[in-house]
């Protein structure tokens, strides 16, 4: 495996830690490659901490695993947010990580020549496969630290082979160079809703681009349209070795590839509940209706409106708060928080900076009096929106 960051080129060799678990909050680099396939290796836990929320976020998540001893196989640890706004770590074994990278291997035709272009966050699963898909193909690593436009852009017109992007993504490398070369041989695009007039435009300008879906617990992708066969209809069929079923609306996924289970929780059941809702086409492929409950897609980033709305009534002028999805152009979808409160907008986002990850902080304040209920005393979401 080769990983080419910047203008460094290198191969990189896992490293042994020594360490039964290690956390770390870094963004990406050859050494972050490193330590992962390093931990991987020697038969550690690594746990892996988003760098954008805040310190404090940071330490309640690893004081939540604290008493949880590793479980004596090599793992990592990501962090996803549960409905109630609580993390939850969800802990994938290296042959969870094997599963999902060969099944990609084999369905994007990845090898010793491919040149996977990573500008996602390694502390996020889809960052994470990117990395792993690499080194059982012995394919070369793009590695970017950050997400910049052009430089993706730069990449994918001289060279690089796939890349993984999300909406609002797509969206700013279509706006830094209208045509690619034929080189690019598959774009996934994943982490939410993506328009069909998208879609369109990444066709056009020669981007041959499949939608997925996956989870934090899946290890990335479950699903995933084919190459020569993606209409952008669907997020595709599942992965090789996976299956995945609608019960009673909800996506159903079970597979080598689906975590361990969660650390301090019961094991999972056998398939494991997704939370999404959707259904499936005569042809098997996954029509996604709705994301997890209440969940935002903010630019590929989750944000839970119950961790926000926490958040939020811990200022001692809000009475009352709802935080709910609204679209934006560039980002997806954005937080619109509706707030009982004489505080001032710019007092509850100075508030909020200090308490949660800039992300998640809403993109737009609505004072009310009071928050509608319904009969049974839960905020009337609809009415809000209506």
């Amino acid at each position: 495996m080769k990983v080419v960051f910047h203008d460094a080129r290198l191969d990189v060799q896992p490293r042994a830690t020594g360490e039964k678990r290690i956390a770390v909050a870094q963004e990406n680099s050859p050494e972050l490659v490193a330590l992962v396939l390093g931990a991987l290796e020697s038969g550690a836990e690594i746990v892996l901490q988003n760098t954008r929320v805040t310190n404090l976020e940071r330490a309640l998540q690893l004081a939540s695993i604290e008493s949880i001893p590793p479980a004596g196989e090599a793992a990592t640890i990501l962090f996803t947010s549960g409905t109630s706004g609580a993390p939850k770590a969800a802990r994938l074994a290296r042959d969870n990580h094997e599963a999902s990278a060969r099944a990609a291997i084999e369905l994007l035709g990845i090898d010793h020549t491919s040149r996977f272009l990573c500008a996602m966050p390694m502390f996020h699963a889809g960052g994470l496969a990117i990395a792993l898909r690499c080194w059982f193909a012995g394919a070369t690593m793009l590695l970017h630290q950050r997400f910049d436009a052009h430089a993706v852009a730069r990449e994918l017109a001289q060279g690089a082979t796939h890349a993984s992007l999300v909406a609002s993504t797509l969206t700013r490398v279509l706006d830094a160079c209208e045509k690619y070369p034929p080189t690019v041989k598959a774009v996934l695009v994943g982490g939410g809703p993506v328009p069909k007039t998208l879609l369109q435009r990444a066709q056009r300008a020669g981007l041959p681009v499949l939608q997925t879906y996956g989870l934090t617990e899946t290890a990335s992708m479950a699903t995933c349209e084919r190459l020569g066969e993606a209409d952008g209809a669907t997020a595709g069929p599942p992965i090789p070795g996976m299956q995945v079923r609608v019960s009673k609306g909800e996506i159903e996924v079970r597979g080598p590839s689906v975590m361990r289970g969660y650390l301090g929780a019961k094991p999972r059941d056998d398939w494991f509940p997704t939370g999404d809702l959707g259904e499936l086409d005569a042809r098997g492929r996954l029509i996604i209706h709705a994301r997890r409950t209440d969940l935002i897609v903010s630019g590929g980033e989750n944000v839970y409106p119950a961790e926000v709305e926490a958040a939020l009534l811990a200022h001692p002028l809000v009475r009352e708060a709802a935080v709910l999805p609204a679209p934006d152009e560039r980002w997806g979808q954005v937080g619109v928080a509706y707030v009982s409160t004489t505080a001032a907008e710019s007092e509850l986002r100075a508030f909020l900076r200090d308490r949660i990850a800039k992300f998640k902080v809403p993109a737009r304040f609505v004072v009310v009096p009071e928050l509608p209920r319904n009969a049974a005393g839960k905020v009337d979401r609809a009415r809000l929106q209506g």
